[in-house]
């Protein structure tokens, strides 16, 4: 069965997009920690990241980084941090979050419930430094 990722990459799902190439897509989370946090998918599926090649892991993170330097230029923060969980959605992919202090990435913290207009105005915001 597709993963929810999947059905985005293929256009089932509409998502608010960041970026995108040949091989990898970039989002917003809908549930973000932080406004304008995004996640990087290859769109191949692969649940494990550690599954991915050494080609596809080092392109999603070629790709992350051109995403996070974009997201920063967008969004005022001290830096863009990083992570992976990959618990939650089988599908391999990390976590791009503004940061203002290292609490901001604590995914204990409850999520934002930001309004359509807001997350259609961060994928312009962010998008434009791509």
């Amino acid at each position: 069965m597709a993963s929810i990722f999947s059905k985005i990459i293929s256009g089932e799902i509409p998502c608010y997009k960041i970026a995108e190439n040949e091989n990898y897509l970039a989002f917003l989370d809908i549930n973000p920690l932080v406004e304008g946090h995004t996640l990087v998918v290859p769109k191949r599926e692969e649940d494990y990241i550690f599954d991915l090649t050494d080609e596809e892991l080092s392109g999603l993170m070629v790709f992350a980084k051109q995403v996070a330097k974009a997201l920063k230029q967008a969004i005022p923060c001290k830096r863009i941090g990083i992570t992976v969980i990959g618990l939650e959605v089988p599908h391999a992919h990390v976590h791009l979050i503004p940061m203002q202090q290292a609490s901001d990435i604590n995914f204990s913290n409850p999520k934002l419930n930001l309004s359509t207009e807001k997350l259609t105005s961060l994928t312009q915001q962010i998008s434009s430094k791509f």
